[in-house]
């Protein structure tokens, strides 16, 4: 199957149930043999910090810091907000593995053609 797939993630700890199930579908979307970008904004951005989602594990559900690493080892794409993450004061030293920072035109880019877009 062709194609590519999207899934925007705008939260962390405030709802680790949604942050989990976007790299759930996010992973799933990688399965299905699509290219797939996980666009971390707003609260989202804080998972791009190394150490961050290592304690976020909701039940019935590998650890979120296993799927982050299945995601990035599986080939998929991270994008971090930029200005979400300067606004927190983060650290661009200490992303995760496979995360990039960008601005929204990186995002629209990639939607560009049609590519569906779900988030969580």
């Amino acid at each position: 199957m062709a194609g590519k797939f999207c899934v925007s993630l705008t939260c962390a700890k405030d709802d680790t149930d949604k942050a989990t199930v976007a790299f759930v579908v996010a992973n799933a979307a990688l399965g299905s043999e699509k290219e797939t970008l996980l666009f971390m904004t707003t609260e989202g951005v804080r998972l791009s910090q190394k150490g961050y989602a290592d304690d976020v594990a909701e039940e019935g559900f590998l650890p979120l810091k296993d799927l982050m690493d299945l995601f990035v080892g599986g080939g998929g794409t991270i994008y971090v907000c930029a200005p979400c993450f300067k606004k927190r004061g983060l650290d661009e030293n200490n992303l995760v593995d496979g995360a990039v920072m960008v601005g929204g035109a990186a995002l629209v880019e990639f939607l560009s053609d049609g590519t569906p877009c779900i988030t969580y």
